[in-house]
Order: C-alpha cells, then structure tokens, then sequence
C-alpha cells in the first residue's frame, strides 16, 4: 500500500466531505476553509492528476455551463481504492496516536526547547 501525503489525504477528504458534485472551485475553497491555506489552482490540478494516476479518483464531466460557450465543469470522486486509501491512513494515524494524550505532546514540544 503506498502511504499518502498530507496533502493527499486532505485533497481525498475534502472530495468526501463535499460528495457530489466535487468539482475544482467547490474543493479549493472547502480545502481554504478547513486548512486556512490559499490553494491555487495549479497544484489543485497537479494533486488532483497525482490522485487520478493512482487510481484514487476518476473524474466525470458535466453539462456545459449555460453561458454562451460555456465549459463542462470536471467533477472529481473517489474510487474504491481512494476509499480504501483514506481509511488505511485513518487506522495508521490512529495507532501512531494510539494512548498518547495532547499533554503528553505539549509536554516533549517544550522540553525540546
């Protein structure tokens, strides 16, 4: 099983989170408003293709906007390998966790200082 990144999981949760329809714009912000991070749309794209080229999520296209010559958004969802992804890295995090108490870490960040 190949490990994801930070960045990975948080693009793969977000898509969850939003269900359907996910699509570029709808993801950068609820990725701004659970990280606080700007992202632009550039490594939007390179995550998502990284994600896709796994096999974490296929994307699907709309109906074109109703604007005059407008674009077919690209809507993003996981597959069962995505599924399968998020949760390997959930029951990894959870057993690095596992009985260690946020004391506990405050604790060793200021005995390092």
């Amino acid at each position: 099983m190949k490990y994801l990144t930070k960045q990975e999981e948080w693009f793969l949760l977000g898509i969850v989170r939003l269900q359907e329809p996910a699509y570029l714009v709808n993801i950068q912000q609820h990725l701004l408003e659970n990280t606080g991070r700007d992202w632009a749309f550039g490594s939007l794209y390179v995550t998502l293709d990284k994600l896709k080229k796994k096999g974490y999520v296929e994307t699907y296209c709309g109906e074109p906007a109703k604007t005059r010559g407008g674009k077919a958004k690209k809507y993003y969802r996981l597959t069962e390998e995505g599924l399968a992804a998020l949760a390997e890295s959930r029951r990894l995090l959870d057993v690095m966790w596992g009985g260690l108490s946020s004391a506990l870490v405050k604790k060793h960040v200021s005995d390092e200082k």
